[in-house]
């Protein structure tokens, strides 16, 4: 896109879960994941499992925003 002007129609700076999101809608049904025979998932269930996993570690560990996590 060499001569454009970055703008909210054009450019969007993706974060890790903008990004999830965004791939969720816009590859649906595309494979996300692959590993071997058996595990198989799209970008939609890639994204609901990331999603019940935030969710699940929200209310395990009473995270709220702000927060800081790390491993």
């Amino acid at each position: 896109m060499e001569g454009t002007i970055r703008c909210g129609a054009n450019y969007v700076p993706l974060s890790p879960i903008s990004f999830l999101e965004r791939s969720s809608v816009v590859y649906r049904d595309r494979l996300s994941i692959v590993h071997g025979d058996q595990v198989k998932f799209t970008w939609r269930e890639t994204y609901e499992r990331c999603v019940k996993l935030a969710s699940s570690l929200v209310n395990r560990f009473r995270i709220s925003r702000g927060d800081v996590v790390s491993f």
